[in-house]
C-alpha cells in the first residue's frame, strides 16, 4: 500500500500541533506501509517539498496555498490513497482523488467554521479556506477526527456527512522524546530560576490558544510564581501588538515574567515542561491539544480550559484541573484559570501526584504506534470499500 501523505508542515518546518502529529505519525506509519510525504517549504531528504507559484508572490495567502496544492496534485500520481492534513493540503487531497481516481482521507485537526478570527489573518482568503475545507470533507472517503469532541464538531459543522465516514483516532505522544528531566541549563539561559515555582504556557500567539486570557489571569496568580510564556508566531501584527502590550503591563505589575519568543528545540522544551509547577492551556478552541500530552509526559500537572477534546486528555482532578470556558463571560474564565493555578501552587504534593498520573496516562493511552495502526485500519477499510 502506497500512501501520499499531504501536509503543509513537516520537519524541520513545524510550528503547530498538526505538524507535530504528522511528524510522529509518519515515523510509525513507515513501519506499516509505504509513505510519500508531500509538504510545503524548502527541499528536504525525506519528503517532496512544494512551493507556491512565484507569479502569485503578492497575492492573497490562500491563493498561494492553493497553487502549492496544484503542484502536490500533479506529483501524487501512483499513490493508492491520498491522506491530507489541514485545509492547507485538503484541496491537494481532494484533487488527487479526482484526478488519479484514488480514495482521499482527511485528518481533521481543526475546523475553519470554528475559527472565525482567521478572517483577521487571511481576509477574503478565509472564505476560500472555508470553501476548500467544505468541498474536501464532502467528497472525502473518510474523515479522521483527533478526538470525540472533534468528531462532534465535524458533524455539527457539516451535517450532510454520513456519520459512518467520520472516525476517531486520537493524537499521540512520543513518551521517549517527552519525559521528565533534571537538567535546567536552558531555564538558566533565559534567566528563569528553576528553584522558584513556574507557571508555563507553550503555544502560538493566536486567538485560538487563549494566551491573552492567561496573561490577564496571571495578574491574580500568586506573586511567588514565575510566569513563563513560550509564545511566538503571531497570526497578525495586531495580535502581536496586543500581546506585547499585555505582557509589558503584566511585567510592570509583578516580578518574574519571562517571554520566550523563539521556538525551542525539544531538548530545551523538555526542561521547561519538566520544571514547571503547573502547565496552563487556556485555549478557547482545541480539537485535542498535543501540548497537554507533552506536559503530561514530562510529569507536569495541567490546568486547561474544558473545550473540544481537552477533557479526553486531561482527567479533571487526576492529571490536572479543567476550567469551564464561556465566550460570553471571559472574566469568569480568567478568574477560574488563576484560581486553579493557585490551588496547585499552594499544594505541591497534589500537583506532583497529578504530574505522575499524567505521565502514566500519556504512556499507556497515547502511543504513536497505536495511532498508526488505527490509521492504517481506516486506509484498509476505505480501499476495501472502493474494491467492493
Amino acid at each position: 500500500m502506497r500512501i501520499g501523505l499531504l501536509t503543509r508542515e513537516y520537519p524541520p518546518e513545524v510550528y503547530g500541533g498538526a505538524g507535530v502529529h504528522v511528524e510522529f505519525l509518519v515515523r510509525s506509519l513507515r513501519a506499516l506501509v509505504d509513505v510519500d510525504v508531500h509538504c510545503f517549504g524548502e527541499p528536504r531528504a525525506d519528503a517532496v517539498a512544494h512551493q507556491p507559484d512565484p507569479a502569485l508572490a503578492h497575492a492573497n495567502a490562500a491563493l498561494r496555498t492553493l497553487s502549492a496544492d496544484l503542484s502536490i496534485t500533479a506529483a501524487t500520481a501512483g499513490v493508492d490513497l491520498a491522506h491530507s492534513h489541514t485545509w492547507y493540503a485538503n484541496l491537494a487531497g481532494h484533487l488527487s482523488g479526482v484526478l488519479h481516481g484514488v480514495p482521499h482521507v482527511v485528518t481533521a485537526h481543526s475546523l475553519e467554521p470554528r475559527r472565525p478570527w482567521k478572517a483577521e489573518q487571511l481576509g477574503g482568503g478565509y472564505r476560500l479556506s472555508c470553501w476548500v475545507e467544505r468541498t474536501a470533507y464532502a467528497a472525502a472517503d473518510a474523515i479522521i477526527a483527533v478526538s470525540e469532541g472533534m468528531r462532534a464538531d465535524v458533524l455539527d459543522c457539516y451535517p450532510e456527512l454520513d456519520p459512518a465516514r467520520v472516525h476517531v483516532v486520537r493524537n499521540g505522544i512520543d513518551a521517549a522524546t517527552y519525559h521528565p528531566v533534571t537538567e535546567f541549563d536552558a531555564l538558566r539561559r533565559f534567566g528563569i530560576d528553576p528553584e522558584r515555582p513556574i507557571v508555563l504556557f507553550v503555544g502560538r500567539i493566536t486567538r485560538q490558544k487563549g494566551v491573552g486570557h492567561l496573561v490577564a489571569a496571571a495578574h491574580r496568580v500568586h506573586p511567588d510564581a514565575q510566569v513563563v510564556l513560550c509564545a511566538g508566531a503571531p497570526d497578525t501584527p495586531e495580535i502581536a501588538e496586543e500581546t506585547r502590550a499585555a505582557v509589558a503591563e503584566l511585567a510592570a505589575a509583578r516580578a518574574g515574567v519571562f517571554w520566550v519568543r523563539e521556538m525551542l528545540p525539544s531538548t530545551d522544551l523538555r526542561q521547561f515542561l519538566s520544571h514547571a509547577a503547573v502547565f496552563v492551556c487556556p485555549s478557547v478552541y482545541e480539537p485535542l491539544g498535543i501540548v497537554n500530552l507533552e506536559a503530561m509526559a514530562c510529569g507536569t500537572a495541567v490546568v486547561a480550559s474544558a473545550v473540544g477534546g481537552i477533557p479526553e486528555v486531561v482527567t479533571d482532578g487526576v492529571t490536572g484541573l479543567l476550567v469551564p470556558y464561556d465566550e460570553a463571560d471571559t472574566a469568569a474564565f480568567r478568574a477560574g484559570l488563576a484560581d486553579a493555578v493557585n490551588r496547585l501552587l499552594a499544594d505541591p504534593a497534589r500537583a506532583a501526584a497529578m504530574g505522575a498520573a499524567g505521565r502514566v496516562r500519556a504512556e499507556r493511552d497515547f502511543s504513536w504506534a497505536s495511532v498508526a495502526e488505527r490509521t492504517v485500519a481506516v486506509y484498509r477499510a476505505v480501499l476495501g470499500h472502493r474494491a467492493a
